[in-house]
Formats: structure tokens, sequence, C-alpha cells
């Protein structure tokens, strides 16, 4: 993928073809299969299995995952491409993706070792399997590393025991990606380990689905691991390696969080455009007031922004430079982007944004939690700051 951004001759900005293919295909899909039925997923809570089979029939739930385990192998940038893509439609669609693509599954991708990837992945890839990430707990958001889940060696496995909340698909998931304290001592430093978790085994439950303010269609829940038997051999990296991997593959995740926001903001912009040269007011279009026209300027340009502080950070992912600052910048500054550029498509569409008929509302509601989930933008300023600092 270095080729997307470099060439011999000097800076290529131009995506390849297959990219470009790719994004056409899943904007077809979009528009054919997801923007139909968004009202309904949004009154239902609920996306339609014919919908989750199809996503499946399309490849994407091995979009960014290698190809000796059954992805697609468009590495990061085509991945942020399709989900990009993906967020013109409801923020349900992206969200079902990125828990199981972004963190989910990743985690076992980036640090799982080869016999347990190649047991698990192709299921995955191939969406036959369903992955989610379980690291917050109620006395542990923000602050990751004081997470309470233990985890105790037993003959030839270890006992689970803890609780982990806000799981996004935990409902649904077959597995999770699930972080717990193997040395209480050493905390973060070595003392949590990544393990992989059959969530239909004996001592896993399910809570309830949480009541959420938007992202209908998306569920969250607890996990709670009462005595939950896990093999040793399902160790994620290595024992006391686990932050590690979790930051690792939060990294992952809030790259290509940032890549649905700008799908996000560039259908919003698209739709304030066409209403503002619809909508008649003192006798003339209001594209043709100044307010509204700066307005449209602004979202364009923070758009503009944003897509390429994303195309840039997956190009690093693509060449294996680490890219933690970058990601914490993309989430930031994306995050804050789809939320500004919404909220300004609302007060541009007026009363008719308020309703639901619009999808500005939905779309109002669902942007909010961008600056809290993937890690809080204050938190991501911290990292951001750490990085300078640390030179």
């Amino acid at each position: 993928m270095s080729s997307v951004m470099h060439s011999p001759s000097g800076l290529n900005f131009e995506l390849p073809e297959e990219l470009v293919l790719l994004k056409r295909t899943i904007r077809e899909f979009v528009e054919k299969e997801l923007w139909p039925i968004a009202s309904q997923v949004e009154e239902t809570d609920e996306i339609p299995q014919a919908t989750i089979d199809a996503m499946r029939s399309l490849g994407l739930f091995g979009l960014p995952f290698a190809e000796q385990y059954g992805g697609a192998g468009v590495g990061e940038l085509g991945y942020c491409v399709a989900l990009e893509e993906l967020g013109r439609a409801s923020a349900a669609f992206s969200n079902l993706l990125g828990a199981h693509c972004s963190i989910g599954a990743m985690a076992l991708h980036l640090d799982g070792g080869p016999e347990l990837k190649a047991r698990f992945m192709p299921a995955l890839c191939a969406g036959e399997k369903l992955a989610c990430f379980a690291l917050s707990e109620p006395g542990a958001g923000s602050d990751a590393a004081n997470i309470a889940t233990r985890a105790v060696l037993d003959g030839d496995g270890y006992v689970l025991n803890g609780v982990k909340h806000f799981i996004t698909s935990g409902d649904i998931a077959d597995y999770a990606t699930v972080f717990a304290v193997t040395d209480p001592a050493r905390g973060a430093r070595g003392g949590i380990t990544a393990f992989w978790v059959d969530l239909n085994g004996p001592g896993v439950t399910r809570g309830p689905k949480d009541r959420k303010m938007g992202l209908f269609g998306s569920h969250t829940c607890e996990l709670i691991f009462r005595d939950a038997r896990v093999p040793a051999d399902h160790v994620i990296g290595s024992v006391g390696a686990g932050f590690k991997t979790a930051m690792k593959t939060l990294d992952m995740g809030r790259l290509s969080l940032a890549a649905g926001c700008v799908g996000s903001a560039q259908f919003m912009l698209e739709k304030s455009v066409a209403y503002a040269k619809e909508r008649v007011q003192f006798g003339q279009p209001i594209a043709r007031q100044q307010a509204v026209q700066f307005m449209l300027a602004d979202m364009a340009t923070e758009i503009f922004a944003a897509r390429n502080m994303v195309y840039h950070t997956a190009w690093k992912a693509d060449r294996g430079e680490r890219f933690s600052m970058e990601a914490a910048m993309v989430k930031r500054y994306c995050s804050d982007m789809a939320i500004h550029v919404v909220d300004r498509a609302l007060q541009i569409h007026g009363g008719s944004g308020f309703m639901k008929e619009t999808g500005i509302e939905r779309a109002y509601r669902d942007a909010r939690i961008l600056a809290i989930y993937e890690g809080t933008n204050e938190i991501q300023r911290l990292i951001i700051a750490e990085e300078l600092l640390r030179g």
C-alpha cells in the first residue's frame, strides 16, 4: 500500500484502482441495501438478519485481514475507504463492522499466535462468527489500566472472574478479546493479559441491552464472567503483555472510527448543499445567504482536512510504522469534526432537521458518542501531549 502516497516521481494522492472499485462497490451497497432500511433499524433497534447476511456475502467482515485467513487483504487504507462509505449509512452498520473488525478480531489478528489465528480467523473473516472487544469495566473506562477482572492460572487454563460493560455487539458476538489482571502487583506494566474467550461457554453471562441516547441497531451490554475457564493456549500474545495489545488494537480502532466520521460528515454536507439550494426564504434559496455559505464552507474544509489525516495515517499503518500519536489525532479531530458538521447540518435544515423524516436528528444523536468511545477525546489529547513531550 505504500505506493498510494509515494511514487518514484514524488507524492501521489490518488487511490489505486482496486480501492476506487472497492469504494464504488461499498457505496452501491449502502445505497441499495442500507439506506432503504435505515428508518426500520432506528424504529426496531435491530439490523435485519438478511442485511447482516448481505454484509457477510460482500466480504465486509474480512476486509482488513490477511488473505491467508480468507480476508480481503485490503490493508488499513482499503478498510478506511470502505468505512468512509459505510459511514454514509446509519451508524449501526459501521458499529457492527467496527466492533468485529477494528477491535474484536483485530487484537487476535495483531498478536495472536499462528495456531490460534489459524483456528479462528477464517470463520471471523467469513463473518460466520462475530467478535467483540472487552476492556471497559464499571470502574475502568478512560483509566483502562485500572481493570479489576481477574484471571487465575488453574491447571491447563485460567479461571476468569469479573464484569465488562458497554461492550459493543456483546449480545451477539461469539467471541471476545477479554483483558484481565494476571499479576496485580505489576498492573498495566506486565500484569494484564489478553484472552480469546468463547462467549457461549460455561461461566459467561450477557447482561441486558443498554438503553442509549442513539446508535439504535447497535447494541451494548455487560459481559459477566463467573469462574469462566479459558484454555491456556487462548492467551493472545504473551502473559502480561495484554495492555500493549489493547493499545495497539485501539490505535487501529481509532483510525477506522475516524474514517467513518469522514463518511458521515460528507453525507451531511451533501444533504445540506442540496437542501440549501431548494429551500426558499425571503424570495431566494437560502444557499444565497452568506451565513449558510460560511457554514457549508467550514464543513467542507474540515472534512477535507479530516480525510487527508485519515488516509495519511492509514498509509503509515500499512507501511508498518508506529502511528499512535496520529491515531489519537485523527480520532480526536475527526470525531469533533463530525459532531460540528452534523450540528451545522441541522441548523441549515432548521425545523425540518429536527424532524425524524430527514434522518438529521438521528445522525445528530448518533454523533455524540464519537467523542467518548474508543477513548475520550480528553484522553486522546493526553496521548498526543505525552508523545510530543517524550520527543
